[in-house]
C-alpha cells in the first residue's frame, strides 16, 4: 500500500476554514441572544463582542455592518425552521398528517422555549421592511425562504396525489392557508408575555381553533 500524502498546507487552510466557521457561528448565536434581550436598534456592536468575550474589531471583521449580522441572525433561525419542514416532509404519512404536523409546529411558536425566536424573526420581517437602505445579504434571508416553500409545496401536492386533501383546491390555495397559518402564528407569538383578560383566548387556544378550521378547510371529503 502506498503512503498517502497530505500537503500540510492544504491542512492548515481546511483547519483555518473551520476555525473562521466556528467563529463566525459563535457570533452569529451571541448576537440572537443580545438582539433578544435588547432588540435590533438598541443592540451595538460593542454589546455582541461583549457577550461573545471578544474584541470589537473581531466582530466588525466577519460582520462590517450591524446589518450583515441582523440578516444572518435571521437566516440561522430560519435555517432551523428548514430543518423541520425537511424532516416533516420525509416522514412516513399522508400530505394533510404532514400539514397538520407543520400546524402544530407553528403552534409551538408561541410556547415559552420558542417565544424568542418567533418573536425575533417577527421583529426582523418588520425591521427588513421599514428598513431605508436595501439590506446588503437579505438574498440570503430570501433563498432560505424559498427552501421552505417548496419544501411546503411538496408536501402539499403529495397530499393531493394522496386523496387526502381535497383534489379541487390548488397548490397555491393549501400554501395560502399553510402560510397564513404561520404568520399568524408568529404575530400571537408577540402577545404571548402580554397579560390577558379573563375572557381573552390565550394564543396556544385561538391557534387551535384556526387550525382545526384550516384542516377542514383542505382535508379530502
Amino acid at each position: 500500500m502506498g503512503v498517502v500524502y497530505v500537503n500540510p498546507q492544504s491542512r492548515w487552510e481546511q483547519e483555518r476554514k473551520e476555525g473562521k466557521n466556528k467563529r463566525m457561528k459563535s457570533i452569529i448565536g451571541a448576537a440572537e441572544r443580545v438582539f433578544s434581550r435588547k432588540g435590533f436598534e438598541k443592540t451595538t456592536m460593542q454589546d455582541i463582542a461583549d457577550e461573545e468575550n471578544i474584541g470589537i474589531a473581531t466582530v466588525f471583521r466577519y460582520f462590517p455592518k450591524k446589518d450583515n449580522l441582523i440578516v444572518a441572525v435571521a437566516v440561522n433561525i430560519l435555517e432551523r425552521y428548514l430543518s423541520i419542514f425537511q424532516s416533516i416532509a420525509s416522514i412516513n404519512g399522508t400530505g394533510l398528517e404532514k400539514i397538520e404536523k407543520l400546524f402544530n409546529h407553528f403552534i409551538s411558536h408561541v410556547e415559552p422555549e420558542n417565544l424568542e425566536c418567533s418573536q425575533l424573526l417577527e421583529a426582523f420581517e418588520s425591521y427588513a421592511s421599514t428598513s431605508l437602505e436595501e439590506l446588503g445579504n437579505y438574498q440570503d434571508y430570501i433563498e432560505v425562504r424559498k427552501k421552505i416553500a417548496d419544501t411546503t409545496s411538496i408536501i402539499v401536492e403529495e397530499g393531493m396525489q394522496d386523496g387526502s386533501i381535497q383534489s379541487d383546491k390548488s397548490i397555491k390555495d393549501a400554501f395560502a392557508v399553510i402560510n397564513a397559518f404561520g404568520l399568524f402564528s408568529r404575530k400571537l407569538s408577540l402577545f404571548e408575555r402580554i397579560p390577558f383578560l379573563n375572557d381573552d383566548l390565550a394564543p396556544g387556544a385561538q391557534l387551535a381553533i384556526i387550525k382545526k378550521i384550516f384542516m377542514d378547510y383542505i382535508r379530502a371529503r
